[in-house]
């Protein structure tokens, strides 16, 4: 089974709703091959303010999956002494 990264994009504060279509079309011609499960959300509150936030599961690329091999063999010889 390929492992799956959550990837995420924001949406600039004030955009017009021409341009903010326009970023999400781009955006989702863009997405990796194999990208799933896009997401749009609005995060934040009336403090800090809010953002639109898409999201989409891509795979693991070449360079990140070799690393995470790495860390994982690693991980089983670790041990915490007490």
């Amino acid at each position: 089974m390929t492992r799956m990264v959550r990837d995420f994009f924001e949406v600039e504060d004030r955009v017009s709703l021409d341009r903010l279509i326009d970023q999400l079309a781009a955006l989702r011609d863009q997405l990796p091959e194999g990208a799933a499960d896009a997401k749009v959300q609005m995060r934040g509150d009336d403090v800090f303010g809010r953002t639109l936030t898409v999201s989409y599961l891509r795979p693991l690329t070449a360079e990140e999956a070799a690393r995470d091999a790495r860390y994982a063999e690693r991980g089983s010889r670790l041990s915490i002494a007490a």
